[in-house]
């Protein structure tokens, strides 16, 4: 490869995905509920549906064929370690293989999801190698099943295992990163990523969510890390109905100051899409055109502390419809190219009351701002 050849390489934005994520069978329910004798069974929310036409935008858009593909791998028994129990990894192997069932709150797998699951965490592993090694500027993991509610002895919310931390663990000890941010900007709160980094101060964790959603009894402001990570855990819990003002607003009061108090080596987003107007999972009102700014608030400070080193993870997004256009939103930013494929829902959704930060919104986006002045300042 040529010098000119490779430096066009390198600043390109990469790309994760693979059919094997879209067989995995989280089984059938009704939002957070399984069927009951009264709830009948149906699709369940997450469904590869959403993902499979994300990335079916993404190549019939053109943008695909101006990314750079990073072939996912299955990460291995000692990288789930990293962040999960023995006991917890040989329980989610022995039901796959069983044929699947229930596994944790709010989560089945089928048959072969063990196998899958590792194929989704090695995929944010192999899209960390690409971004520190240089190969490309910034990458989107487009993984199933998603990753942040997971714990480390039980998987939650559809969570099998946790894909950012795992990821995160990876870039810190085989390629030496000291200070790693994570952007967690999905309507549920990430409860597995803030618990996996609670008390190390190497992690800045980063949650915008949709106040008491999902898990109802976490996700609050005043949990802000322990020992000597304290004031490394940012939870900006928002109220229902904000929209493109609230997480504007958010992401320049307190997201961005926090990152670039914090300077970290690498930014890791987990990229929840299910914050938007048309999600059934949710109760904001965020468009394609806040997911496009946030990405570029982020991209920013990446720039000024991170070498420009992010990674976004897939997280939720549970919205036919709507998903693939946010998530364009989102890659297209990252690789700075505009397609022909805008979004046809924009004007009517902007159209609708709640975009315009409210008083009570204001409100709790200047307590998470306080918050955030208080994280520990990088080198």
């Amino acid at each position: 490869m040529t010098h000119q050849a490779y430096s066009e390489h390198r600043q390109r934005t990469g790309l994760v995905a693979h059919e094997r994520y879209f067989w995995h069978d989280p089984g059938n329910g009704i939002g957070f509920s399984g069927p009951t004798t009264f709830v009948q069974p149906d699709r369940h929310p997450e469904s590869p549906d959403t993902k499979r036409r994300f990335l079916a935008l993404l190549d019939v858009s053109g943008l695909t064929s101006q990314l750079e593909r990073i072939e996912p791998r299955a990460a291995t028994r000692a990288e789930l370690q990293y962040f999960h129990t023995t006991r917890y990894i040989d329980e989610v192997a022995r039901i796959s293989a069983a044929g699947g069932g229930e596994i944790g709150d709010s989560l089945t797998i089928g048959a072969g999801s063990y196998e899958i699951a590792q194929l989704s965490a090695g995929g944010c592993i192999a899209a960390i190698d690409a971004v520190v090694a240089g190969r490309v500027r910034n990458a989107y993991a487009l993984v199933r099943p998603p990753g942040h509610h997971a714990d480390a002895d039980g998987g939650r919310g559809f969570c099998v295992f946790g894909n950012a931390v795992i990821a995160i663990r990876h870039a810190q000890r085989v390629h030496g990163i000291g200070r790693v941010a994570v952007v967690d900007w999905d309507v549920h709160h990430g409860n597995g990523t803030e618990t996996a980094f609670i008390d190390d101060p190497s992690v800045l964790t980063i949650s915008v969510h949709q106040d008491r959603c999902y898990p109802v009894d976490s996700g609050q402001l005043d949990v802000v890390g322990t020992g000597d990570a304290r004031n490394t855990n940012l939870n900006i819990p928002l109220p229902p109905g904000s929209g493109h003002g609230a997480y504007v607003t958010a992401f320049e009061r307190a997201v961005v100051p926090a990152l670039l108090r914090f300077r970290p080596e690498l930014i890791v987003i987990a990229s929840g899409l299910d914050a938007s107007a048309l999600d059934p999972l949710g109760r904001m009102m965020c468009t394609s055109r806040t997911y496009r700014e946030l990405a570029r608030q982020v991209l920013a400070a990446a720039d000024s502390t991170a070498g420009g080193r992010v990674v976004a993870t897939h997280e939720g997004g549970y919205s036919n419809g709507y998903v693939p256009f946010c998530g364009l939103a989102v890659v297209e930013t990252f690789a700075d190219i505009r397609t022909e494929a805008n979004d046809p829902y924009l004007g009517e959704l902007e159209c609708q009351a709640g975009h315009a930060l409210e008083p009570h919104q204001s409100a709790a986006v200047d307590a998470a701002a306080a918050q955030a002045a208080r994280v520990p300042t990088g080198g």
